[in-house]
């Protein structure tokens, strides 16, 4: 059985295939189409993954699309009627559910194929359940607490549920207009940062700042004794106005949020491109610190209630490593698993493994341990592309380009580093890798201004061999998927000055010999040169 799962018509679009319970790929479109977070029904993804897989759109038994207009029509209508906001908001959304259920036609038309020969089952899941499918139900726990957060998915932002077997029961979640996603976005553009993804900025400037402003953000945000929140909706337009979100050549941009109340409250709003003050800090400090706050009130509350200690996470607002980091130390949590895609681009793998386990009650026999999913180049095809540039080449063993590159690197040379398939998710891990020598402390401010041409503040990644985690961190429990922030050991911050944020953290990454041989031994080369395990990892993007 065959089920090609898509995430389409939304920022992130992306396409999976899973035969017989197994994942065989998984690609989001914006690293075909170099458009970052391009949104549209994902045609280049499901080309490439039924081309890699050798099978035909024919041969697919179910579509599985991580959206479901239908779910709580009843209360998106009674909003419609009883807040009734901008017609141009609503006819997007309208448009937008319209597009979900022509999806197999469009399908057709991109891959050419007759529409009639399309035999797959159409198979809608609401956005927040194929959140937590894509942790759950790849993840190596047998029972555990399953929770999605983000901004908005079928009108939740967030969802919970207790995962057993092959099944997620639903026990609770969030409804428009309250969301965590919401309230970090309005403040990420009232800060000054406007595009469409651009919360993990703010993620790294908050460590410059002081939380000062905290018992504003509590007015904000409300904790409840149940363990869940609201938002104080007068500081946001999406509740009475509709928020407008537009797809320009397929990149998403998405209108003002906050209203003139965070303005009075907060002060003037920042400039795109204006000057980073110690404002701008304390604001992004005291986001964090209540973001934190309230997702830590979510666990330490579901863990009372049910006393398990696992957790499957997903959502959005689960890119945000810094509060990750924080899980094990302010929860009862114990173990935690995060998917490389835990985003909306990792919904299409979601909405597929919700079909091959809970719809149709097949059971689990399938762990994503690793993030490479994506295209790979034979030599030949590398060499072709080098030829017909007219660039000049060397042809080396692999432990030769092993040992060349881990000398260049501690030289302080700058080196690209490409090999296997492509990562499936946000973050380089070390198949589509920038590498430099963490060793070296204006490393940061090198690739900032001249190869990254990004703000000064960015935090670099350290990719550490998972047998020295404990060495070196704080924490030891490994992070394959750099989804989590741990504290540098004072003692070792000063060896590795380029990848120690200014608090003293890292978000790192850590390399197994199992998932990424080849990237381990590159490691453990420099390790053998330097007595540093641990190399300083950025993308290409």
């Amino acid at each position: 059985m065959i089920i090609l799962g898509i995430n389409a018509y939304h920022g992130d679009s992306s396409a999976c295939l899973v035969a017989e319970g197994k994942l065989l790929c998984a690609i989001e479109e914006e690293r075909i189409r170099r458009i970052k977070h391009w949104a549209g029904l994902p045609t280049q993804s499901i080309k490439w993954c039924l081309e890699y897989a050798g099978v035909d759109i024919k041969d697919v038994d179910y579509i599985a699309i991580s959206r479901n207009p239908s779910a709580h029509l009843h209360k998106k209508m009674l909003r419609i009627l009883t807040r009734a906001p901008r017609l141009s908001f609503l006819k997007g959304r309208l448009q937008n559910a319209a597009k979900i259920g022509d999806i197999k036609a469009d399908i057709a038309k991109a891959l050419d194929f007759p529409l009639s020969d399309i035999r797959a089952k159409l198979e809608n899941v609401e956005h927040h359940r194929a959140h937590l499918a894509s942790a759950f139900f790849v993840s190596p726990f047998e029972n555990a607490l399953c929770l999605s957060v983000d901004g908005f998915g079928d009108f939740l932002s967030a969802m919970m549920g207790m995962g057993h077997g092959n099944k997620i029961d639903i026990t609770d979640w969030v409804e428009f207009p309250h969301s965590l996603g919401i309230f970090y976005t309005a403040f990420t553009q009232f800060l000054g940062f406007g595009k469409y993804g651009d919360e993990y900025k703010v993620m790294g400037l908050s460590a410059y700042g002081e939380p000062e402003h905290l018992d504003k953000m509590r007015k904000v945000v409300k904790l409840k004794n149940n363990g869940l929140f609201e938002i104080d909706t007068s500081f946001f337009l999406h509740d009475k106005e509709g928020v407008e979100m537009v797809w320009k050549n397929g990149e998403p941009n998405l209108g003002k949020i906050y209203s003139d109340k965070m303005i009075e409250v907060f002060g003037e709003p920042g400039e795109s491109g204006g000057e980073v003050t110690e404002w701008h800090q304390n604001i992004a400090a005291s986001l964090q610190a209540m973001y934190e706050e309230a997702f830590c009130h979510i666990l330490k509350e579901a863990c009372r209630r049910t006393g398990i200690d696992k957790l499957a996470l997903a959502g959005g607002c689960i890119q945000n490593s810094l509060a990750n980091g924080k899980i094990f130390e302010s929860t009862p949590i114990k173990d935690v698993y995060i998917p490389p895609s835990a985003h909306d681009s990792g919904t299409a793998v979601g909405a597929a493994y919700w079909v091959w386990n809970q719809v149709l009650g097949n059971r689990r026999d399938f762990i994503m341990e690793s993030a490479y999913w994506g295209p790979e180049f034979t030599e030949q095809e590398i060499e072709f592309v080098l030829n017909n540039e007219n660039l000049s080449y060397e042809k080396l063993s692999d432990e030769e380009i092993i040992k060349r590159t881990a000398q260049d690197i501690s030289s302080n040379k700058i080196v690209g580093w490409f090999q296997g398939r492509s990562e499936s998710g946000p973050r380089a891990l070390g198949n589509r890798s920038i590498l430099v020598d963490a060793r070296n402390p204006s490393m940061k401010e090198i690739l900032n201004q001249r190869i990254k041409r990004r703000e000064p503040f960015r935090p670099f990644a350290p990719s550490v061999l998972t047998e020295c985690v404990a060495e070196w961190f704080e924490q030891s429990i490994p992070v394959p998927f750099m989804d989590k922030v741990y504290k540098i050991r004072p003692e070792k911050r000063h060896l590795i000055p380029a990848v120690v944020h200014v608090d003293g953290t890292g978000r790192l990454q850590t390399v197994s010999k199992k998932t990424n041989p080849r990237y381990h031994k590159l490691i453990e080369e420099f390790f053998k040169i330097t007595n540093v395990p641990i190399v300083l990892n950025t993308s290409f993007n």
